[in-house]
């Protein structure tokens, strides 16, 4: 059901971003244990410069490909994001050159607008139940077949159907790119190794922190904006699903143009 993968997605992003904040807090309290363990001797200036260093290499690191996966994220959700104005913007226009074309246009033009209302239904339902995006193309390509089948009456016609194939193209290269591409940005790996940087990290920050609640807060506080960190790059894996997603804005008022 509908309702299932949008729970699916919404929960793997909270359950993904749970087990993060409990790896990085965990490896808090696991330094804080370890200090009272430890010989003092080992918890000596000289100790906390060379583990100091040591961390410092690997929050460069950490921050680093945490960056650039939040950028890679952002930039997938923006070109998606895109990809559906664009298709907004190419649905109108193949309208309004079919309206050009005459009345024999008629059933085309409304195989198009039944097409986009099912679409909008599929990804954004009036319900809120959303849904993923289905991959098949066989209504854009119903709808090039339709078009195919027009049979120009003059040289007007002959350049305006040439004009919504090419048009008829567009949208469905368009629309493998808005609604074919979500998901997968990250690969499992990449983040588990990401996560075992982290969790070193604020083990490290356990083992030497003075022991108060101000500190424990601060780092608390730092475990939770990490695992925000990894719960916005999951959500900007599904576009069209959870509580970051593309708004249906431009497909709506495409669809309100149409037979116009």
């Amino acid at each position: 059901m509908a309702w299932q993968h949008w729970g699916s997605g919404f929960m793997r992003a909270i359950a993904i971003s749970a087990i993060v904040f409990g790896c990085t807090f965990g490896a808090v309290l696991a330094g804080i244990w370890c200090r009272s363990r430890l010989p003092e001797n080992h918890l000596g200036p000289d100790s906390k410069d060379v583990v100091r260093v040591a961390m410092g290499l690997i929050a460069t690191m950490a921050a680093l490909l945490l960056g650039l996966v939040v950028a890679s994220a952002k930039s997938g959700f923006d070109a998606q994001d895109t990809a559906v104005r664009s298709l907004a913007a190419y649905v109108v226009t193949l309208d309004r050159t079919l309206a050009q074309y005459g009345p024999e246009s008629k059933p085309v033009r409304e195989a198009i607008r039944q097409t986009l209302v099912a679409r909008i239904e599929e990804v954004w339902p009036s319900d809120g139940a959303a849904s993923a995006p289905g991959a098949s193309a066989a209504p854009a390509e119903n709808i090039e077949r339709q078009l195919l089948e027009l049979t120009p009456q003059n040289d007007v016609q002959r350049w305006l159907q040439s004009q919504a194939l090419a048009i008829a193209s567009d949208v469905l290269r368009t629309r493998w790119a808005a609604f074919a591409g979500a998901g997968n940005i990250v690969p499992a790996p990449f983040l588990v190794i990401v996560v075992f940087w982290l969790a070193i990290l604020f083990w490290s920050f356990g083992l030497f922190a003075p022991p108060n609640a101000t500190v424990n807060c601060v780092l608390l506080l730092c475990a939770l904006s990490v695992s925000a960190a990894v719960f916005l790059i999951l959500e900007m894996e599904t576009p069209f699903t959870g509580v970051m997603k593309i708004s249906s804005a431009p497909l709506r008022t495409a669809l309100a143009l149409l037979g116009q």
